[in-house]
């Protein structure tokens, strides 16, 4: 990445990733996912790096890639040979990377740097729909396997100081993650994925909300109406909660629509 602060205030996205490779092979239940990310990355401008929060890798403390050139992590498994064929041969930012460290570290989150680690699908399947030439530097940044919510909202607000960097951060997972419903959708409305998506968009997008009750909304996020059945386990929406402590403030719902049968969302600070 260039040293040089470009002066331009970075956006911040939180997308769905859709299910494995899927997004890329042409499956009917993602159309609207990528059409959506086709459409609103020409509205991003050009961004001098990303910096992108995968529901996929989890850590103990906030770990950075910093490699020059990362490979690419096939997660997952029983999809066809191309799956595992994918390229994405975007560099990485070491100058980013150790950028964030200190910020981290500056404002008391342990943080290491990592320069063997590659991209996970949930970087390298959406940064192929919305930047297929692959030529931005890109940096991915862990959860911590702790997975609470207060503690990604604090790594968020850490690092507001790419703020005026014309850094894309994007949170990449899923407004809705239950693998058994996935694989039993009907087509049929879900009044619980409904309700826990308009607590959701509610949430993320009400001006009138206060930052204080806003934190306390997204803390205790499984106080939320069938939170649970939505996120059985939460790693999906954490990164949700980094851009949101970026942010600090409401964001703009951009995507409500359907992936693999399911109502998910997309918001954009």
């Amino acid at each position: 990445m260039d040293e040089k602060i470009n002066n331009k205030l970075s956006n911040v996205l939180f997308i769905p990733h859709g299910g494995g490779p899927l997004p890329l092979l042409g499956d009917n239940s993602h159309q609207e996912m990528v059409a959506f990310l086709q459409t609103i990355t020409p509205t991003l401008g050009k961004p001098s790096a990303i910096l992108i929060i995968s529901a996929h890798w989890e850590e103990d403390k906030a770990t950075i890639t910093s490699g020059k050139a990362p490979s690419l992590i096939y997660d997952y498994s029983g999809f066809p040979d191309e799956s595992y064929n994918i390229q994405y041969p975007a560099l990485g930012s070491p100058a980013l990377a150790e950028k964030i460290y200190n910020l981290l570290r500056d404002s008391g989150i342990e943080a290491r740097l990592d320069d063997k680690r590659g991209f996970d699908h949930g970087v390298f399947v959406p940064l192929t729909i919305m930047f297929p030439e692959a030529n931005i530097p890109c940096v991915q940044l862990s959860l911590l396997s702790n997975l609470e919510p207060k503690a990604h909202i604090q790594m968020g607000r850490a690092l507001a100081g790419l703020r005026n960097d014309n850094v894309l951060v994007i949170g990449s997972g899923l407004s809705f993650h239950n693998m058994r419903e996935f694989f039993q959708a009907s087509g049929c409305p879900d009044e619980k994925n409904e309700a826990f998506e308009r607590w959701l968009i509610d949430t993320c997008t009400d001006e009138q909300m206060t930052a204080h009750d806003r934190d306390q909304q997204l803390e205790t996020w499984a106080d939320a109406p069938f939170a649970r059945y939505c996120h059985p386990r939460e790693e999906h929406l954490l990164p949700l909660h980094v851009c949101y402590g970026f942010s600090n403030s409401a964001a703009e719902l951009v995507f409500d629509g359907n992936v693999i049968g399911k109502k998910a969302s997309a918001f954009l600070w």
